[in-house]
Protein backbone atom coordinates (compact mmCIF):
# COMPACT_ATOMS: atom_id res chain seq x y z
CA UNK A 1 0.00 0.00 0.00
CA UNK A 2 1.20 3.47 -0.82
CA UNK A 3 0.02 6.79 0.51
CA UNK A 4 -1.67 10.01 -0.47
CA UNK A 5 -3.65 12.88 0.99
CA UNK A 6 -7.08 11.85 2.24
CA UNK A 7 -9.75 14.52 2.02
CA UNK A 8 -11.14 15.65 5.41
CA UNK A 9 -14.58 14.21 4.83
CA UNK A 10 -13.19 10.70 4.66
CA UNK A 11 -11.20 10.84 7.88
CA UNK A 12 -14.01 10.07 10.33
CA UNK A 13 -12.49 6.82 11.59
CA UNK A 14 -9.30 4.91 11.03
CA UNK A 15 -11.16 2.22 9.07
CA UNK A 16 -12.82 4.82 6.88
CA UNK A 17 -9.53 6.60 6.29
CA UNK A 18 -7.79 3.43 5.19
CA UNK A 19 -10.72 2.46 2.97
CA UNK A 20 -10.63 5.86 1.32
CA UNK A 21 -6.92 5.55 0.88
CA UNK A 22 -7.24 2.15 -0.79
CA UNK A 23 -9.94 3.47 -3.10
CA UNK A 24 -7.77 6.37 -4.16
CA UNK A 25 -4.85 4.03 -4.77
CA UNK A 26 -6.93 1.66 -6.89
CA UNK A 27 -8.58 4.34 -8.98
CA UNK A 28 -5.58 6.52 -9.66
CA UNK A 29 -5.52 8.97 -6.78
CA UNK A 30 -2.12 7.62 -5.82
CA UNK A 31 -0.75 5.97 -8.91
CA UNK A 32 -1.05 9.07 -11.02
CA UNK A 33 1.48 10.95 -8.88
CA UNK A 34 3.85 8.15 -7.98
CA UNK A 35 6.53 8.72 -10.59
CA UNK A 36 9.83 10.28 -9.67
CA UNK A 37 11.33 11.49 -12.93
CA UNK A 38 15.08 12.06 -12.73
CA UNK A 39 16.49 14.78 -14.92
CA UNK A 40 18.61 13.80 -17.87
CA UNK A 41 22.05 14.79 -16.71
CA UNK A 42 23.43 17.54 -18.97
CA UNK A 43 27.09 17.28 -19.95
CA UNK A 44 29.26 18.67 -17.22
CA UNK A 45 30.52 22.12 -18.13
CA UNK A 46 34.07 21.72 -16.89
CA UNK A 47 34.83 25.38 -17.58
CA UNK A 48 32.20 26.40 -15.00
CA UNK A 49 33.69 24.25 -12.24
CA UNK A 50 36.11 25.55 -9.64
CA UNK A 51 38.70 22.80 -9.16
CA UNK A 52 40.35 22.41 -5.81
CA UNK A 53 43.89 23.70 -5.80
CA UNK A 54 46.46 20.92 -5.85
CA UNK A 55 48.45 22.92 -3.31
CA UNK A 56 45.68 22.19 -0.79
CA UNK A 57 46.22 18.43 -1.06
CA UNK A 58 48.39 16.35 1.22
CA UNK A 59 50.09 12.98 1.01
CA UNK A 60 49.14 10.09 3.26
CA UNK A 61 51.36 7.12 4.14
CA UNK A 62 51.25 4.13 1.79
CA UNK A 63 49.14 5.99 -0.77
CA UNK A 64 49.96 7.53 -4.14
CA UNK A 65 46.76 9.61 -4.18
CA UNK A 66 46.42 13.34 -3.55
CA UNK A 67 44.22 13.86 -0.48
CA UNK A 68 41.88 16.82 0.03
CA UNK A 69 39.94 17.79 3.13
CA UNK A 70 36.28 17.21 2.19
CA UNK A 71 35.34 20.47 3.90
CA UNK A 72 36.82 22.25 0.88
CA UNK A 73 33.65 21.07 -0.91
CA UNK A 74 30.06 22.07 -0.09
CA UNK A 75 28.38 19.57 2.21
CA UNK A 76 24.76 18.45 1.86
CA UNK A 77 22.44 17.49 4.72
CA UNK A 78 23.95 19.89 7.27
CA UNK A 79 21.05 22.06 8.41
CA UNK A 80 22.77 24.24 11.03
CA UNK A 81 26.04 26.12 11.05
CA UNK A 82 26.29 26.74 14.80
CA UNK A 83 27.25 23.23 15.83
CA UNK A 84 29.95 22.36 18.36
CA UNK A 85 32.00 20.65 15.65
CA UNK A 86 31.56 20.62 11.88
CA UNK A 87 30.10 17.14 11.45
CA UNK A 88 27.12 17.44 13.83
CA UNK A 89 23.39 17.65 13.12
CA UNK A 90 22.06 19.80 15.99
CA UNK A 91 23.18 23.29 16.96
CA UNK A 92 24.55 24.10 20.39
CA UNK A 93 21.25 25.91 21.04
CA UNK A 94 19.63 22.50 21.46
CA UNK A 95 21.63 21.78 24.62
CA UNK A 96 19.25 21.63 27.57
CA UNK A 97 16.20 21.45 25.31
CA UNK A 98 16.54 17.88 24.04
CA UNK A 99 17.71 14.71 25.75
CA UNK A 100 21.36 13.89 26.26
CA UNK A 101 20.83 10.89 24.00
CA UNK A 102 19.54 13.11 21.20
CA UNK A 103 22.59 15.34 21.57
CA UNK A 104 24.90 12.33 21.46
CA UNK A 105 23.40 10.75 18.34
CA UNK A 106 23.22 14.17 16.66
CA UNK A 107 26.99 13.82 16.42
CA UNK A 108 26.42 10.90 14.03
CA UNK A 109 26.61 11.99 10.42
CA UNK A 110 23.43 10.40 9.04
CA UNK A 111 22.28 12.32 5.98
CA UNK A 112 25.56 14.14 5.41
CA UNK A 113 26.89 13.78 1.88
CA UNK A 114 29.25 15.34 -0.63
CA UNK A 115 28.54 15.76 -4.34
CA UNK A 116 31.67 16.27 -6.40
CA UNK A 117 33.06 15.93 -9.90
CA UNK A 118 36.29 14.15 -10.75
CA UNK A 119 37.96 12.54 -13.71
CA UNK A 120 40.20 10.43 -11.53
CA UNK A 121 40.18 6.70 -12.36
CA UNK A 122 40.62 6.02 -8.64
CA UNK A 123 38.79 7.51 -5.65
CA UNK A 124 39.88 7.00 -2.06
CA UNK A 125 38.67 8.10 1.34
CA UNK A 126 40.22 8.53 4.75
CA UNK A 127 37.91 8.87 7.76
CA UNK A 128 37.56 7.94 11.41
CA UNK A 129 36.27 4.42 10.81
CA UNK A 130 34.52 2.78 13.74
CA UNK A 131 32.77 -0.33 14.93
CA UNK A 132 29.15 -1.36 14.75
CA UNK A 133 26.18 -2.23 16.90
CA UNK A 134 25.50 -5.94 17.26
CA UNK A 135 22.49 -5.78 14.94
CA UNK A 136 23.87 -3.53 12.20
CA UNK A 137 26.50 -3.96 9.50
CA UNK A 138 29.66 -1.95 10.05
CA UNK A 139 29.41 -0.65 6.47
CA UNK A 140 26.18 1.13 7.41
CA UNK A 141 27.09 1.99 10.99
CA UNK A 142 30.52 3.49 10.28
CA UNK A 143 31.20 3.16 6.55
CA UNK A 144 30.95 5.37 3.49
CA UNK A 145 28.71 4.85 0.45
CA UNK A 146 29.64 6.11 -3.03
CA UNK A 147 27.29 6.62 -6.01
CA UNK A 148 27.85 7.96 -9.50
CA UNK A 149 25.42 9.85 -11.70
CA UNK A 150 24.43 8.16 -14.95
CA UNK A 151 23.75 10.03 -18.22
CA UNK A 152 19.98 9.59 -17.64
CA UNK A 153 20.29 11.50 -14.36
CA UNK A 154 19.84 8.53 -12.05
CA UNK A 155 22.26 7.56 -9.31
CA UNK A 156 24.00 4.18 -9.41
CA UNK A 157 25.85 2.46 -6.56
CA UNK A 158 29.59 2.60 -7.15
CA UNK A 159 31.47 1.49 -4.03
CA UNK A 160 31.31 1.08 -0.26
CA UNK A 161 33.90 2.23 2.25
CA UNK A 162 34.42 -0.64 4.66
CA UNK A 163 35.55 0.79 7.99
CA UNK A 164 38.29 -0.42 10.25
CA UNK A 165 37.68 0.06 13.95
CA UNK A 166 40.23 2.88 13.88
CA UNK A 167 41.02 5.54 11.30
CA UNK A 168 40.52 4.06 7.85
CA UNK A 169 42.33 5.03 4.66
CA UNK A 170 41.59 3.03 1.53
CA UNK A 171 40.67 3.08 -2.13
CA UNK A 172 36.91 3.06 -2.65
CA UNK A 173 36.89 2.42 -6.41
CA UNK A 174 39.34 1.88 -9.27
CA UNK A 175 39.12 1.77 -13.07
CA UNK A 176 36.59 4.60 -13.12
CA UNK A 177 35.71 6.80 -16.07
CA UNK A 178 38.39 9.31 -16.97
CA UNK A 179 35.91 11.92 -18.19
CA UNK A 180 34.46 14.28 -15.58
CA UNK A 181 31.79 12.39 -13.63
CA UNK A 182 29.54 13.43 -10.76
CA UNK A 183 29.72 11.38 -7.57
CA UNK A 184 27.72 11.33 -4.33
CA UNK A 185 29.45 10.21 -1.14
CA UNK A 186 27.39 9.48 1.99
CA UNK A 187 28.92 9.67 5.46
CA UNK A 188 28.22 7.07 8.19
CA UNK A 189 24.76 6.61 9.70
CA UNK A 190 25.74 5.85 13.30
CA UNK A 191 29.27 7.15 13.78
CA UNK A 192 31.00 10.43 14.50
CA UNK A 193 33.41 11.88 11.96
CA UNK A 194 36.12 14.34 12.91
CA UNK A 195 37.81 14.46 9.51
CA UNK A 196 37.06 13.13 6.03
CA UNK A 197 39.57 13.30 3.21
CA UNK A 198 38.90 12.42 -0.43
CA UNK A 199 41.74 11.02 -2.50
CA UNK A 200 42.20 11.26 -6.28
CA UNK A 201 45.11 10.58 -8.58
CA UNK A 202 47.54 13.51 -8.68
CA UNK A 203 46.70 15.94 -11.46
CA UNK A 204 43.06 14.85 -11.61
CA UNK A 205 40.15 17.25 -11.42
CA UNK A 206 38.32 17.45 -8.10
CA UNK A 207 35.59 20.09 -7.85
CA UNK A 208 32.21 20.71 -6.26
CA UNK A 209 29.36 19.36 -8.38
CA UNK A 210 27.19 21.88 -10.25
CA UNK A 211 24.67 23.47 -7.87
CA UNK A 212 21.19 22.02 -7.70
CA UNK A 213 18.54 23.88 -9.72
CA UNK A 214 17.39 27.12 -8.13
CA UNK A 215 14.25 26.73 -6.06
CA UNK A 216 14.63 23.02 -5.38
CA UNK A 217 14.44 22.91 -1.60
CA UNK A 218 15.49 19.97 0.59
CA UNK A 219 13.32 17.24 2.03
CA UNK A 220 13.41 17.26 5.84
CA UNK A 221 12.82 14.16 7.99
CA UNK A 222 12.37 14.36 11.77
CA UNK A 223 12.27 10.98 13.44
CA UNK A 224 13.80 8.10 15.31
CA UNK A 225 16.46 5.43 14.90
CA UNK A 226 14.58 4.22 11.83
CA UNK A 227 14.88 7.66 10.24
CA UNK A 228 18.55 7.82 11.23
CA UNK A 229 19.09 4.63 9.24
CA UNK A 230 19.06 1.74 11.72
CA UNK A 231 19.78 -0.84 10.45
CA UNK A 232 20.72 -0.26 6.81
CA UNK A 233 23.77 -2.09 5.48
CA UNK A 234 25.10 1.03 3.74
CA UNK A 235 24.89 4.75 4.48
CA UNK A 236 22.88 5.43 1.32
CA UNK A 237 20.19 2.85 2.04
CA UNK A 238 18.01 4.62 4.62
CA UNK A 239 14.62 5.61 3.20
CA UNK A 240 15.42 9.37 3.32
CA UNK A 241 18.61 8.76 1.33
CA UNK A 242 16.84 6.54 -1.20
CA UNK A 243 14.12 9.14 -1.70
CA UNK A 244 16.75 11.85 -2.05
CA UNK A 245 18.27 9.97 -4.98
CA UNK A 246 14.95 9.07 -6.56
CA UNK A 247 13.79 12.70 -6.51
CA UNK A 248 17.29 14.17 -6.83
CA UNK A 249 16.86 16.36 -3.76
CA UNK A 250 19.07 17.29 -0.86
CA UNK A 251 17.90 15.62 2.36
CA UNK A 252 18.18 16.75 5.97
CA UNK A 253 18.08 13.68 8.20
CA UNK A 254 17.05 14.67 11.73
CA UNK A 255 16.46 11.14 12.93
CA UNK A 256 17.73 10.64 16.47
CA UNK A 257 17.96 7.09 17.76
CA UNK A 258 15.67 6.55 20.75
CA UNK A 259 15.04 10.28 20.91
CA UNK A 260 12.39 11.28 18.38
CA UNK A 261 10.17 13.09 20.91
CA UNK A 262 9.12 16.27 19.08
CA UNK A 263 10.30 18.68 21.74
CA UNK A 264 9.16 22.30 21.21
CA UNK A 265 12.63 23.43 20.20
CA UNK A 266 12.56 21.01 17.28
CA UNK A 267 9.64 22.94 15.79
CA UNK A 268 11.70 26.11 16.12
CA UNK A 269 14.71 24.48 14.48
CA UNK A 270 12.69 22.96 11.64
CA UNK A 271 11.18 26.37 11.05
CA UNK A 272 14.67 27.70 10.31
CA UNK A 273 14.97 25.30 7.36
CA UNK A 274 13.48 26.44 4.06
CA UNK A 275 12.23 22.99 3.07
CA UNK A 276 10.15 21.54 0.27
CA UNK A 277 8.35 19.39 2.88
CA UNK A 278 8.66 18.22 6.47
CA UNK A 279 8.11 14.53 7.28
CA UNK A 280 7.33 14.07 10.98
CA UNK A 281 7.88 10.40 11.79
CA UNK A 282 8.58 10.19 15.52
CA UNK A 283 5.82 7.80 16.61
CA UNK A 284 8.05 4.77 17.28
CA UNK A 285 9.58 6.81 20.16
CA UNK A 286 6.30 8.26 21.47
CA UNK A 287 3.37 6.78 23.35
CA UNK A 288 -0.21 7.85 22.73
CA UNK A 289 -0.18 10.32 25.62
CA UNK A 290 2.92 12.05 24.28
CA UNK A 291 1.42 12.11 20.79
CA UNK A 292 -1.73 13.78 22.11
CA UNK A 293 0.25 16.30 24.12
CA UNK A 294 2.97 17.33 21.69
CA UNK A 295 2.18 16.89 18.03
CA UNK A 296 -0.70 19.30 17.51
CA UNK A 297 1.05 22.27 19.18
CA UNK A 298 4.21 21.32 17.30
CA UNK A 299 2.44 21.45 13.94
CA UNK A 300 0.70 24.74 14.76
CA UNK A 301 4.03 26.32 15.69
CA UNK A 302 5.77 24.99 12.59
CA UNK A 303 2.88 26.28 10.47
CA UNK A 304 3.33 29.74 12.03
CA UNK A 305 6.99 29.68 11.06
CA UNK A 306 6.42 28.18 7.60
CA UNK A 307 2.88 29.07 6.52
CA UNK A 308 2.71 27.02 3.33
CA UNK A 309 5.37 24.27 3.42
CA UNK A 310 3.76 20.80 3.34
CA UNK A 311 3.83 18.91 6.64
CA UNK A 312 3.40 15.13 6.51
CA UNK A 313 2.29 13.28 9.65
CA UNK A 314 3.68 9.76 9.38
CA UNK A 315 2.27 6.81 11.29
CA UNK A 316 4.52 4.22 12.88
CA UNK A 317 5.28 1.42 10.43
CA UNK A 318 5.46 -1.20 13.17
CA UNK A 319 1.79 -2.00 13.88
CA UNK A 320 -1.22 -0.56 12.13
CA UNK A 321 -3.63 -0.13 15.05
CA UNK A 322 -1.19 1.07 17.67
CA UNK A 323 -2.66 3.59 20.09
CA UNK A 324 -0.19 6.23 18.94
CA UNK A 325 -1.27 5.78 15.30
CA UNK A 326 -4.92 6.13 16.30
CA UNK A 327 -4.09 9.30 18.22
CA UNK A 328 -2.17 10.71 15.26
CA UNK A 329 -5.19 10.30 13.00
CA UNK A 330 -7.30 12.22 15.54
CA UNK A 331 -4.77 15.03 15.41
CA UNK A 332 -4.81 15.02 11.62
CA UNK A 333 -8.60 15.32 11.72
CA UNK A 334 -8.35 18.22 14.17
CA UNK A 335 -5.89 20.05 11.94
CA UNK A 336 -8.10 19.54 8.88
CA UNK A 337 -11.14 20.66 10.85
CA UNK A 338 -9.22 23.80 11.86
CA UNK A 339 -8.35 24.37 8.18
CA UNK A 340 -4.60 24.24 8.77
CA UNK A 341 -3.25 24.23 5.20
CA UNK A 342 -0.99 21.70 3.51
CA UNK A 343 -1.23 18.95 6.13
CA UNK A 344 -0.85 15.37 4.92
CA UNK A 345 -1.19 11.94 6.52
CA UNK A 346 0.91 8.88 5.65
CA UNK A 347 -0.46 5.59 7.02
CA UNK A 348 1.83 3.02 8.57
CA UNK A 349 0.13 0.15 6.75
CA UNK A 350 2.21 -0.88 3.76
CA UNK A 351 5.47 0.72 4.81
CA UNK A 352 7.12 -2.59 5.73
CA UNK A 353 4.56 -5.10 4.42
CA UNK A 354 5.48 -7.81 1.94
CA UNK A 355 6.83 -11.34 1.63
CA UNK A 356 9.48 -12.06 4.28
CA UNK A 357 10.07 -9.94 7.35
CA UNK A 358 11.89 -6.72 6.41
CA UNK A 359 13.44 -5.90 9.79
CA UNK A 360 16.61 -7.00 11.54
CA UNK A 361 15.00 -7.33 14.99
CA UNK A 362 11.27 -6.83 14.56
CA UNK A 363 11.67 -3.04 14.63
CA UNK A 364 14.57 -1.70 12.58
CA UNK A 365 14.41 -2.19 8.80
CA UNK A 366 16.90 -4.07 6.73
CA UNK A 367 17.74 -2.74 3.27
CA UNK A 368 14.61 -4.55 2.06
CA UNK A 369 12.58 -2.73 4.69
CA UNK A 370 13.99 0.67 3.79
CA UNK A 371 13.33 0.03 0.12
CA UNK A 372 9.71 -0.86 0.93
CA UNK A 373 9.39 2.28 3.02
CA UNK A 374 10.78 4.41 0.18
CA UNK A 375 8.28 2.84 -2.22
CA UNK A 376 5.46 3.61 0.24
CA UNK A 377 6.64 7.22 0.66
CA UNK A 378 7.27 7.83 -3.02
CA UNK A 379 3.73 8.90 -4.07
CA UNK A 380 3.51 11.22 -1.09
CA UNK A 381 6.85 12.85 -1.87
CA UNK A 382 5.75 13.35 -5.48
CA UNK A 383 2.46 14.87 -4.30
CA UNK A 384 3.96 17.34 -1.82
CA UNK A 385 6.66 18.40 -4.26
CA UNK A 386 3.98 19.07 -6.86
CA UNK A 387 1.91 20.98 -4.28
CA UNK A 388 4.91 23.06 -3.29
Amino acid sequence: MTATTITPGFLQTRTGALASFIALALFGGVLGCAKATPRTAPPIDVASLQPLNAAESVELPDSSLAWFDARLLPIEGRAFDDTATYYERLPVRAVGNVSDTALWVSKHTSGFAYRFVTDSPEIGASWDGGGAMNHMAATGNSGLDLYKRLPNGEWEFCAVGRPNTERTTKTLAKNLATEPTEYLLYLPLYQTVSQLQIGVQPGSLLAAAPPRPAGEKPLVFLGTSITQGGCASRAGMSHPAILGRWFDREVYNLGFSGSGRMEPIMAELLGEIDASAYFLECLPNMDAEMVAERIEPFVHRLRELRPTTPIVLVESPLEGDRADNIELLKIYNNLIRDKVPNIYWLPGAGQLDGPENATVDGVHPTDLGFYRMAVAYKPMVAKVLAAN
